[in-house]
């Protein structure tokens, strides 16, 4: 037990002081500082000194931090607005998916990839990154403005498509695929209406009658975003999607802005830890060709997101609909879970991996400078970090 908090508390200083040193020098330099945690992943990881080869913890670490995002995400969207959204959004996720399914395929088909491995790959980099899209856009365009609401509508689809197809990899049958869609539907609405009951009856009442305790309020807000996101995951979805029904449901009240604003240091910290597993899961070492190709497909399909969402944002007469396109551009965090998954089932080879992985590391490090040199954002300059 002491040999394992040693290491523990030994991995936690690496990273944070890596990250710290190498964040300092991307600032110097004016570039974002989410590559340099991805940087302190590569050079610590299997591919470079090899200090974390076993970066399990890590990921499980920085997961909390992806949930805390969509629990602060929640907490500043109005539901009956949400709703109206995905009706908006539906058709340009449910299209542009298409578009970045059938251009990966034939790329996977061009370089001779396997059917099946074709097929997880199409499946896997068809959406984009939620973390790092809603990261890299400002507080005030993500929660008051069009371009930050229509951009999370879009991510949050995204993400339910995601986890069908994550249960699709383990049903593989149409008809149980159909009835895993319906089931899920279901659960989805019983999960918002349990919470929705919770805050009314439980959570608000006692808000009102400890609003004096400001610590009693962060708490119980954290409580409640663990609750419904153990909760979704035992209901089969995902802890994410259970932590953004918590912040929805307490989005009600007036004190979620409060809320949102002394959990935002704890999201920081924990998002150093999953960009920092990002980069150490990739294991570079193989170096075959299917890298290089996982590589040049990984900019490609930058410029295909770009061109495909600006394209159906246009026919939605969406505005600034290429700032909005640059910043979905990039592959997402369920690209590499869709691909564990199928490589756990069996279902794609090491070679299939190799190339989701650093087509999808690609996406994520490209995007993101592009993103931050054409539309500056807090993330950009240490200047403007010092004012968010």
């Amino acid at each position: 037990m002491l040999n394992e908090l040693q290491t523990m508390i030994f991995e936690l200083g690496i990273i944070v002081v890596s990250s710290a040193i190498l964040g300092t020098l991307f600032l110097y330099a004016r570039q974002p500082i989410i590559l340099a945690y991805i940087a302190a992943g590569i050079l610590l990881g299997p591919s470079g000194f090899g200090l974390l080869n076993d970066n399990d913890r890590i990921i499980q670490f920085g997961q909390f931090g992806v949930i805390l995002l969509l629990f602060l995400l929640g907490l500043n969207l109005q539901p009956f607005k949400l709703i109206s959204l995905f009706q908006e959004s539906a058709l340009i996720t449910l299209g542009t998916c298409c578009l970045f399914f059938l251009v990966t395929l034939g790329f996977c088909w061009a370089i001779r990839l396997s059917l099946t491995d074709a097929l997880v790959a199409a499946a896997a980099l068809m959406f984009s990154s939620t973390v790092i899209g809603l990261k890299l856009i400002p507080t005030t365009t993500l929660h008051h403005q069009r371009l930050g609401e229509v951009m999370t509508s879009v991510l949050l689809i995204q993400d339910m498509l995601a986890i069908i197809v994550i249960l699709f990899l383990n049903v593989r049958s149409p008809d149980a695929m159909l009835s895993a869609f319906g089931l899920i539907l279901l659960k989805l609405a019983l999960l918002c209406l349990l919470a929705y009951l919770g805050v009314r009856y439980l959570i608000l009442p006692l808000f009102r009658r400890f609003d004096v305790i400001q610590e009693y309020t962060i708490v119980a807000a954290l409580a409640w975003c663990l609750l419904w996101a153990e909760a979704a995951h035992l209901a089969g979805l995902s802890y994410e999607i259970g932590a953004f029904v918590a912040g929805l449901s307490i989005a009600i009240s007036r004190v979620s802005q409060a809320i949102s604003l002394h959990l935002k240091p704890l999201r920081e910290f924990f998002l150093i830890l999953f960009f920092f597993a990002v980069g150490a899961k990739m294991d570079f070492n193989q170096g075959d060709m299917m890298l290089i190709w996982g590589c040049l497909f990984g900019v490609i399909l930058i410029g295909v997101k770009a061109v495909g969402f600006a394209f159906a944002l246009k026919l939605a007469r969406e505005k600034a609909t290429r700032e909005l396109a640059a910043r979905l551009s990039q592959a997402s965090e369920f690209s590499l879970l869709l691909a564990y998954a199928a490589l756990t089932a069996g279902l794609i080879s090491d070679q299939g991996m190799l190339f989701i992985q650093a087509a999808t590391l690609t996406t994520f490090i490209v995007s993101t400078y592009w993103v931050v040199s054409r539309f500056p954002t807090p993330i950009s300059s240490a200047k403007n970090l010092r004012k968010d």
